[in-house]
């Protein structure tokens, strides 16, 4: 029997624990009982944020928490910039049109990011109501760097969206201290549970320009959920066994610490990027994401032969590239409930397959430099 293993970039693999607790029995919402659990979830995912604001909880997946993000605090009398430099910066950019949202596109050249020195020349405009970027780039592997753009938005009356999908709970974010406005987030990534929560965090300053607009939307109206939160309630029905799982991972994240998190996923990158770079693959991102990373194939190999391979004979997912990209590069993810073990494991099912596929390696090398890399995380 081979066990399989997820490094694909969501959904990721979720512990035994949190399965445990989502396979209790179902209760009902309207409770005492609810009302005490998601008392204690809202607290864990402030912390996890290093927020004192409002984290709204809807049932869906991390595009609703981004589109109702953008619906209900995007103003209509001022321009959105939207960065685009993947796959995802570009979705945010349709949802804005799907809405009537008057919306400008940075295109941004995939594996880089946007600095904070273009947002602050976009910024002295004073054209735009709200910068929309994707801290961490799925598609391209690619992390901005989020602190220096806050630094360079919260000067102004602009909001910061921020796509945090790929990011919470992997790489460093502090939305209080950082001024950013608000974040989205899906539970399949390094929250460690299956996909069907989207979490909207929400600053003051933010709610400040939501309560002047009308959204077009019902269900993702976030007045809504604020109104509810204040009862540590949701107004519509809620994901109960997700969030009863969310308890449980949040608080084994919350037990080795958000900062040691972060450390393990920058750690278990560097191993792979390190590893892939001794076998001589070239990883796609000149501004590297910890939550993903994404390597080109060598010449001759395949992407359906080199995913069917690996996962056939080894039980590793991982993900295929997307646009431009498909076809030309695989993705592994650093995010949640990985290890040194795993890694080292995937980077070992990695050089097996190549070898199987007939690219000219070494087998061994890639593991042997990782472990040197592994060895040093405490």
């Amino acid at each position: 029997m081979i066990k399989a293993r997820l490094f694909t970039p969501g959904p990721t693999d979720v512990p035994p624990e949190v399965l445990i607790e989502m396979a209790k029995p179902i209760f009902h919402h309207r409770t005492a009982q609810f009302q005490e659990l998601f008392k204690q979830v809202n607290e864990g995912l402030k912390k996890l944020l290093f927020t004192t604001g409002d984290v709204l909880t809807l049932a869906g997946s991390g595009t609703a928490a981004m589109e109702a993000a953008l619906v209900c605090a995007c103003r209509r009398d001022k321009t959105t910039l939207v960065a685009n430099g993947g796959k995802f910066g570009e979705r945010w950019a349709k949802v804005c049109r799907t809405y009537g949202i008057d919306v400008e596109e940075m295109m941004i050249e995939w594996g880089t990011a946007i600095s904070a020195a273009q947002v602050a020349e976009k910024l002295a405009t004073g054209k735009y109501g709200a910068i929309v970027i994707t801290h961490s780039e799925t598609s391209t592997a690619t992390a901005a760097d989020l602190q220096a753009i806050a630094a360079e938005v919260r000067k102004t009356d602009a909001l910061l969206i921020v796509d945090a999908i790929t990011s919470a709970g992997a790489l460093p974010l502090k939305m209080d201290d950082w001024g950013v406005d608000i974040v989205g987030i899906g539970s399949q990534k390094a929250l460690m549970l299956p996909p069907g929560l989207a979490l909207v965090a929400v600053s003051d300053k933010a709610w400040k320009v939501i309560d002047t607009i009308k959204p077009p939307a019902f269900y993702l109206n976030l007045k809504a959920y604020r109104k509810s939160l204040a009862d540590n309630d949701v107004p519509y029905t809620p994901a109960i066994t997700l969030i009863r799982g969310m308890k449980v991972a949040l608080d084994m994240m919350h037990a080795v610490g958000m900062e040691k998190v972060w450390s393990r996923t920058a750690c278990l990158a560097k191993a792979t990027r390190e590893a892939m770079a001794a076998l001589g693959l070239k990883t796609v991102s000149r501004q590297p994401s910890d939550s993903v990373t994404g390597i080109y194939y060598p010449e001759g190999v395949s992407d359906k032969d080199f995913r069917k391979t690996i996962r056939s004979r080894y039980g590793c997912n991982v993900a295929g590239g997307q646009g431009d990209w498909e076809g030309k590069i695989f993705r592994v993810s650093h995010m949640g409930w990985i290890d040194p073990l795993d890694t080292i494991g995937m980077i070992a099912a990695i050089e097996f397959t190549l070898d199987a596929l007939g690219a000219k390696i070494e087998i061994g090398t890639g593991v042997a430099k990782a472990a040197k890399v592994l060895k040093e995380w405490k």
